[in-house]
């Protein structure tokens, strides 16, 4: 039996539709990282390669070989690294789940970020979601994220806004954020974490059945 009833979207497990196949530019934003890395990648060392002119490439393997030599860069790196992660894993929760629509669309990731003690994704919801899916499905981002607890928060405005906060550890005393967690803001959000002991459970009717 489901934990609560936001994960009986669809009246049936048959009829959950298939995601199906996204736009071309959906697909690109979704790996736009991946692409920017290597499209960098390429020019340099084609540049390299064809001009005779090593001072780039040299120039692009320090730049990557300098930070990972110190324990703040290693940090940084990583950091990153478990944000592109992490946005893979919570789209195909989306896919997995029913976070996606009647159509097979899944929320947009609009933003992802490192914080001290994991990562913080801003969600643009899709038509027939909301942020209570989200909050309905933290076990299973947990899970899939490797995740030690999951927060999820809405904006009190724009309620298509949602903020999914991945906590992997303690923050130490005085630790700074590595990413742009101040763009987000403070005010503006609700968090929804009070609601999620209050979600009623769908009745035991096994239970019933017997008598007293």
């Amino acid at each position: 039996m489901s934990r609560n009833p936001r994960h009986q979207v669809h009246p049936s497990v048959a009829d959950l539709p298939a995601a199906e196949r996204s736009g071309a530019l959906v697909r690109l934003w979704r790996i736009r990282t991946e692409l920017l890395l290597a499209a960098g990648l390429v020019v340099i060392v084609l540049g390299a390669l064809g001009g005779g002119r090593w001072v780039p490439f040299i120039a692009l393997t320090s730049a990557v070989s300098v930070p990972a030599a110190t324990r703040a860069g290693r940090g940084w790196l990583v950091a990153h690294a478990w944000c592109v992660a992490s946005r893979h894993r919570l789209q195909r929760v989306c896919l997995e789940t029913t976070m996606h629509t009647r159509s097979g669309r899944i929320p947009l990731i609009l933003w992802i970020t490192p914080t001290a003690v994991g990562e913080k994704a801003l969600v643009l919801t899709r038509a027939g979601i909301c942020a209570e899916d989200f909050e309905a499905f933290a076990g299973e981002i947990e899970a899939a994220c490797f995740a030690r607890d999951v927060r999820i928060h809405r904006h009190r405005r724009w309620t298509h806004l949602v903020i999914v906060e991945i906590i992997r550890r303690e923050a130490p005393a005085g630790a700074v954020s590595p990413g742009l967690e101040r763009l987000y803001g403070r005010s503006g959000w609700v968090a929804l974490r009070s609601t999620r002991a209050d979600i009623e459970e769908p009745p035991d009717t096994a239970r019933l059945l017997v008598p007293a």
